[in-house]
């Protein structure tokens, strides 16, 4: 479920649950008096997808932007940390890219922003089994935009705040975290930790780390993604999450190459 921590009284309307194609009234904008309520007194998960558009946004390195603008949360449900925005305490753990005239990174705003206020979750299917998504209206008290006169499908919504993208990229994260509730019991290493931080989070260690070790060797990689993974983070962050499953889990997500004969190498 997308990850939305808010310290104010919601309403999360489970029950009513909606496709992609059934309706819901909404607009928010500096037209709507409570505009940028919404902006304070919360938790926020910065997802790896989060991480990478928001420090390019601000021209910063991933361990910059980590340090300035994150906090880390090491204990979760699921045994794996969480990146935190860090809010501003001195303006009631206000976001630190909200001004007075709205959101200043509002093109690469998390993903948890842009799909407020519908929340997205899955269900297993009890005969089937088969993963079945669905969305739910989340109502926070201060929120005066389920009042205005503008009317989406759910469909519409995802489209106009441009989520497919998040939504594809997070889902990738949302496998790790079941991959890591299912292996109850199981405590990873400190140096565990840190790859999986490592790998989701900063992009240049990660790069550094699978082209100068001799990593990339290990697996029968294609030479396109090879060169791709060099220069391209999105790329980078999509394998990464290949690579997770594979050290963190053991899932076949890769293949390791076949020793040379002779070599044992």
């Amino acid at each position: 479920m997308d990850k939305r921590d808010t310290k104010v009284s919601a309403a999360i309307d489970f029950e009513s649950r909606l496709t992609l194609d059934d309706s819901f009234g909404f607009d928010c904008g500096p037209h709507v008096s409570c505009f940028t309520e919404c902006c304070g007194k919360l938790e926020l998960r910065i997802t790896p997808y989060d991480s990478l558009r928001l420090r390019k946004r601000l021209g910063l390195c991933s361990a910059d932007f980590l340090d300035r603008y994150t906090i880390t949360r090491w204990r979760t449900h699921h045994g794996l940390p969480e990146i935190m925005l860090r809010m501003d305490p001195d303006s009631g753990k206000r976001c630190p890219f909200v001004k007075e005239q709205g959101c200043s990174v509002y093109e690469d705003r998390p993903g948890a922003c842009r799909v407020y206020p519908i929340g997205r979750a899955s269900t297993r299917h009890p005969i089937t089994e088969e993963q079945e998504e669905f969305y739910f209206t989340v109502r926070e008290d201060h929120c005066k935009g389920f009042e205005q006169n503008r009317t989406w499908t759910v469909r519409e919504w995802i489209k106009d705040q441009d989520l497919e993208e998040y939504n594809e990229l997070n889902d990738l994260l949302m496998e790790l975290y079941v991959l890591m509730s299912r292996c109850k019991g199981v405590q990873f290493s400190p140096q565990h930790i840190e790859m999986f931080i490592m790998a989701l989070y900063n992009t240049e260690q990660f790069r550094e780390f699978i082209t100068r070790t001799g990593f990339l060797n290990k697996f029968e990689l294609d030479d396109e993604l090879i060169e791709a993974l060099k220069s391209d983070d999105l790329r980078l962050l999509r394998f990464s999450f290949q690579w997770l499953k594979f050290a963190l889990f053991r899932e076949p997500t890769l293949t390791l190459r076949a020793p040379m004969a002779g070599t044992g190498k």
